[in-house]
């Protein structure tokens, strides 16, 4: 059953997403945004860890789970050492994914001619 939950939510999360490109028409940018945007959101009120419970996948694999990391990362910081932390924390948690983003769009730079 949690492998239907996992697909429906996080099909869910992805017709947001293509409903606000093609309806709201925003631009990809703009909407991975609103998208990450509303993982902090929901992760700030607790209503992230509950889903995360309730579809497992199907909400840490989008991009709103990028949000929710993110405020994790500044609230654990932020309760260890202070205000700092919330800085801190942002980069300690999400770095890994933020280093592999760049290092795999620079390997497919190189593998691959740009339209220009």
């Amino acid at each position: 059953m949690i492998f239907l939950w996992a697909f429906l939510v996080g099909g869910v999360i992805c017709v947001i997403g293509q409903l606000l490109m093609d309806v709201g028409k925003l631009t990809p940018a703009h909407t991975m945004s609103t998208l990450v945007v509303s993982g902090a959101i929901l992760s700030g009120f607790g209503l992230y860890e509950p889903l995360i419970d309730f579809a497992g996948a199907g909400v840490t694999v989008p991009i709103t789970s990028f949000g929710n990391s993110l405020v994790q990362g500044a609230l654990m910081e932020a309760n260890r050492v202070g205000l700092i932390g919330i800085i801190t924390g942002i980069f300690e948690v999400t770095s890994a994914g933020i280093s592999a983003a760049i290092i795999f769009g620079f390997l497919a730079s190189l593998c691959f001619k740009p339209k220009g």
